[in-house]
């Protein structure tokens, strides 16, 4: 069942699972914008196509708070926004490896593949990379495994599973970068636990937070998690 987190005339969030696909791809599976459509018109009686702008996206393993436009007005402006750096997307990730520092900010070089649809990560630029950078927190340890909170300041293409990686510490479940064995949903424990923005429209500041999933090992995190 799909999990609204926000809801007015302009906007529309909701909780991703992991086996959502945002937006259409090779594969043909029913979206996450697609199931968005049909609930607005079922619940408003909307006849014809439903609006619905997509603003940003989550890799399909990835679960959380995934933002939409409702309107061609506020999709124009959730662009800029996304473009300019006036939206905050807080994520948690689950790792096995302890990182190099309790806290930092990372800066690499990121290079697509498209044929093997991975993101490489360089110290040094190199040709067709593209600068990424983010900073990490551990917040918590079990015997195991670290939870980490990060933010983005930057956003390129797999950018947290590829710059985690890079410093030794692949998420739980990321086969493609580098972690031995995958979660038993496939996904990965990767979530977008937040996104903090001033309203389009009404002006207004606006946090939208994202419970994590029950499964996996986030239930042994849950008491330092704040969303």
């Amino acid at each position: 069942m799909m999990k609204i987190l926000y809801e007015d005339n302009h906007l529309i969030a909701v909780n991703k699972s992991v086996s959502d696909l945002v937006q259409g791809d090779k594969t043909g599976d029913q979206t996450l914008a697609d199931r968005v459509r049909i609930y607005i018109a079922e619940k408003y009686n909307k006849p014809g196509e439903v609006f619905l702008g997509i603003t940003h996206r989550l890799d399909r393993p990835v679960s959380g708070a995934v933002l939409f436009a409702r309107t061609s007005k506020a999709l124009e402006r959730l662009n800029r926004m996304f473009r300019e750096g006036e939206i905050d997307k807080q994520y948690l990730a689950i790792v096995k490896e302890r990182p190099p520092e309790d806290e930092a900010k990372i800066t690499h070089f990121l290079k697509k593949n498209e044929k093997q649809n991975k993101s490489y990560a360089y110290d040094n630029m190199v040709k067709g990379s593209k600068e990424a950078s983010l900073t990490y927190k551990m917040l918590a340890r079990t015997d195991k495994y670290y939870l980490l909170g990060i933010t983005l300041h930057t956003g390129r293409h797999h950018q947290i599973r590829c710059q985690l990686a890079r410093i030794g510490c692949p998420v739980k479940g990321d086969l493609k970068y580098g972690f031995p064995r995958s979660n038993a949903d496939g996904g990965i424990s990767l979530h977008a636990g937040s996104i903090s923005l001033i309203h389009p429209v009404k002006k207004e500041k606006l946090i939208i937070s994202a419970p994590i999933p029950g499964n996996d090992l986030w239930p042994l995190f849950s008491d330092f998690i704040k969303m």
